[in-house]
C-alpha cells in the first residue's frame, strides 16, 4: 500500500526534510491588510516583521476552506492508496474541521489528524508517520500510533519579547510591561489538548534563558525518543541558535538534530527571536 503523508504549512519542517520525506504541504494563509499570501510560498517572515514595524498591527491568518482541502487531497492522492494529513492544533485554527469535512468525500482513503501541536511539534508527528509508512504499516495503524503519541510531544518555546503575543490577545498589557521591566521570558508550552499555556518564567537575557530552558527539558525528560529533535526559531540571533545546538548536543543523545526556521503563520503570533527545542518524550 502506498501512503501519502501531507501537512499544513505550520509543521515548519523546512525544504530539505519536506523533499527528503516527500511530504505534501498545504499552505495556510497570511493576510496583510487587504492582501492575502500563501505561507511558505508568497511571503517570508522578514516581510511579517516589516509589516508589523510599519503598521503596528499583526497579520491575520486564515485556515483553508473545505473546497481547498478537497482539491489538495485529490491532487496528492494520485498514484496513492491512502493519504494522512496533519493539521495544526484544532484549538489554534479551524483547519482540522475543514480538512475533516473534506476527507469525508474520499470514502476512507483520506485521514485528517489533529496534531494538537504547532510548528515542529506537528512536524515530529508528520515524520513519525513517514517512518511508519516506509516500514509498511497500514494507514489505520499509522493514524492510531501517531494519535497515541500526541500527549508525548514536547511543543515548547521561549519568546524574546511579548509584543506579538500581546497584540494577538494572548498576553495582557500588565504582563507585557512587567516582562519588559523585569526581563521576564515565559516558557510557552502546548498542553495535551493542544492549548498554549505559560508554564513558568525565566529572567535575564535570552542566552541565560535558553540555557535554563534546555537544562529544564533535560531534567524533566530523562527518557525520550532519540530518533530526532528540532531546534525551531523565528529568525533568532545566530549566536542563540548555536548555543541551543551546543547545549542539546551536550545534554541529549539524538540521532538527528534539525534546525528549522518558523514559517510566516507561526512567526505572526510569536515574533522574532523566539526559540524552541521540540522532541517526543516517553
Amino acid at each position: 500500500m502506498k501512503i501519502k503523508i501531507t501537512a499544513d504549512s505550520t509543521c515548519d519542517l523546512g525544504e530539505e526534510l519536506i523533499k527528503r520525506y516527500d511530504v505534501g504541504i498545504f499552505p495556510l494563509t497570511v493576510v496583510l491588510g487587504e492582501d492575502s499570501f500563501r505561507d511558505g510560498i508568497d511571503i517570508s517572515p522578514a516581510e511579517i516583521f516589516d509589516y508589523v514595524a510599519k503598521t503596528g498591527n499583526l497579520p491575520k491568518t486564515a485556515a483553508g476552506s473545505v473546497e481547498a482541502y478537497s482539491e489538495f487531497f485529490a491532487q496528492n492522492l494520485k498514484d496513492c492508496d491512502a493519504l494522512i494529513h496533519f493539521n495544526i492544533s484544532a484549538l489554534a485554527s479551524s483547519s482540522y474541521n475543514a480538512a475533516s469535512k473534506a476527507a469525508q468525500s474520499f470514502k476512507g482513503k483520506v485521514y485528517a489528524v489533529d496534531s494538537r501541536a504547532l510548528s515542529t511539534g506537528q512536524g515530529l508527528l508528520v515524520l513519525k508517520a513517514c517512518d511508519l509508512a516506509a516500514e509498511g504499516h497500514s494507514a489505520q495503524d499509522i493514524v492510531k500510533t501517531v494519535c497515541a503519541l500526541r500527549p508525548f510531544v514536547n511543543t515548547s518555546f521561549v519568546p524574546d519579547a511579548l509584543d506579538y503575543l500581546h497584540k494577538g490577545g494572548r498576553c495582557s498589557l500588565a504582563a507585557l510591561l512587567g516582562a519588559k521591566v523585569l526581563k521576564l521570558h515565559p516558557l510557552i508550552c502546548e498542553n495535551t489538548d493542544g492549548q498554549l499555556i505559560a508554564k513558568k518564567k525565566y529572567m535575564g537575557g535570552m542566552e541565560r534563558c535558553i540555557r535554563n530552558y534546555i537544562s529544564d527539558l533535560h531534567d524533566q525528560y530523562p527518557c525520550y525518543d532519540r530518533t530526532r529533535c528540532f531546534i525551531t526559531h523565528s529568525s533568532a540571533d545566530e549566536s542563540l541558535v548555536e548555543l541551543a545546538k551546543k547545549l542539546v548536543a551536550e545534554m541529549f543523545d539524538f540521532k538527528e538534530v534539525h534546525v528549522t526556521v518558523a514559517g510566516s503563520i507561526i512567526t505572526s503570533h510569536c515574533g522574532r527571536n523566539t526559540l524552541g527545542v521540540l522532541f517526543i518524550h516517553d
